[in-house]
């Protein structure tokens, strides 16, 4: 909020606390029970009055100070701002460590530098705790398995491990509802009752609210998705989220640390959130949440990796898809089918969100002999994987599935703990991808 607003705010709340106490002083006086049987106030009921007084003049007090030290702040970022650099061209942050004298006066810094050494640094230590791996014979657990060990994870920690990403819409705007949409053209129309559905879901199109009928099913197919061909409508089929013009998918969602923040930004828009993971433990946690609202959103048990699996939406349905820290955790031969997969239900000019670890990341250096499964793929104690990507695989990854790179960068930080002064080199890959549009194409012009 601009400072002036601010400081306009101010004066109207001030206005208005004074009018509060002034009223609520002469209700106080003309109510009958403020005035004892010989028509006389007692001591308690004054001193009633005397300290709700009091609290409303607090109130106005602690207005006024706020007020001031938000300006004071203000004033002081405002400076601060100017005697800096200009943010650079990338994103990820704008916090440049200009002198090693400054390391542990913040906790990160964006865009570090490697040096040549560091880089050789790095590529030993990986390769050195890469040397010996784990024997073939127990390699397929940790795939076969990979379920049983995230569902004891989040048995485990619940949602206090991972804190809520309240990042991800400075870094992906496009997860937000688009302020001026055109009509989709949306031939379903909404209806008071209640709608069977031949996949066995019943859906109140006026509320929104949709219950599967059917508990140990987690996801169906909808082959006769609504809209308007050459030879007329085909048949209607309902499914979470169809009146929606703007949804969203995120894999892997856990136990919502990305959920609930766009929750909290698509309310009151016309969008969908859809969220899978793999655990149903995770899940459960999810929809246990007193912020899950599932008139506007769609938590399920999926495993992407399956193949034959559908999701509960029909194929170029979805907008945007998100995978957070995901992609990384699936066995490095599973991933070009998964991402080809997921491609598929983008429409036309929807966009896949990506972020994950990079090569030579910090936790990737740290790793000791014996729990690597193979080149850049490492099991953790409790039994999860987590693979390290270079900016060349994840551009490979999704072009070959078909979508157009907006963004592919490669986000190097420097993590402190200033308690221990001890700096960490953080990697991490950000990037965006684009289903291309054929309206949009040369040769779709030039035809």
């Amino acid at each position: 909020m601009p400072l002036l607003l601010r400081v306009s705010s101010s004066a109207a709340l001030t206005l208005l606390l004074r009018r509060c106490g002034a009223i609520y002083r002469r209700r106080f006086e003309q109510h009958p029970k403020a005035v004892s049987h010989h028509g006389k106030r007692t001591r308690k009921d004054s001193g009633k009055i005397n300290t709700l007084s009091t609290v409303f003049e607090q109130m106005l007090k602690c207005w006024r100070l706020s007020v001031a030290k938000q300006a004071t702040t203000f004033a002081t970022s405002a400076m601060k701002f100017k005697n800096t650099k200009p943010r650079p061209v990338a994103p990820l942050g704008s916090r440049i460590l200009t002198s090693t004298d400054d390391i542990f006066k913040h906790n990160m810094w964006d865009h570090v530098e490697w040096t040549d050494e560091d880089k050789e640094d790095a590529r030993k230590k990986a390769q050195e705790n890469s040397h010996e791996q784990i024997p073939a014979a127990e390699k397929g657990k940790f795939d076969a398995d990979a379920c049983q060990y995230w569902d004891k994870f989040y048995e485990i920690h619940q949602n206090k491990f991972f804190k809520d990403r309240r990042w991800l819409f400075l870094e992906f705007p496009e997860l937000l509802y688009p302020s001026l949409k055109e009509d989709h053209g949306k031939n379903v129309h909404h209806q008071s009752e209640v709608i069977q559905i031949q996949s066995g879901c019943t859906a109140n199109t006026e509320t929104r609210h949709y219950q599967h009928n059917d508990p140990t099913e987690d996801s169906w197919k909808m082959n006769n998705f609504n809209f308007q061909g050459e030879q007329g409508p085909k048949e209607v089929s309902f499914y979470p989220g169809y009146d929606a013009s703007f949804r969203i998918l995120e894999v892997g969602c856990g136990v919502g640390n990305s959920v609930f923040p766009i929750l909290n930004n698509i309310r009151n828009t016309d969008s969908f959130l859809y969220c899978c993971d793999f655990s149903s433990r995770a899940i459960q946690i999810v929809k246990e949440h007193q912020d899950y609202d599932d008139s506007i959103c769609h938590a399920f048990v999926h495993d992407i990796c399956e193949e034959g699996s559908s999701f509960p939406f029909p194929l170029q349905s979805l907008d945007v898809i998100l995978a957070v820290f995901v992609l990384s955790s699936i066995h490095p031969e599973r991933l070009q089918g998964v991402v080809n997969r997921l491609s598929s239900y983008l429409k036309p000019g929807g966009m896949f969100l990506f972020r994950d670890y990079g090569r030579y990341d910090f936790s990737q250096l740290r790793f000791k002999k014996g729990r690597c499964l193979s080149e850049n793929f490492y099991t953790r104690g409790d039994g999860t994987c987590v693979y390290y990507f270079t900016e060349e695989e994840v551009g490979d990854l999704f072009s070959k599935a078909g979508l157009e790179q907006i963004q592919n960068l490669e986000d190097r930080r420097l993590q402190v703990n200033r308690k221990k002064k001890v700096a960490m080199r953080r990697v991490w890959m950000q990037s965006k991808f684009r289903k291309p549009n054929p309206e949009h194409s040369p040769h779709h012009c030039c035809s």
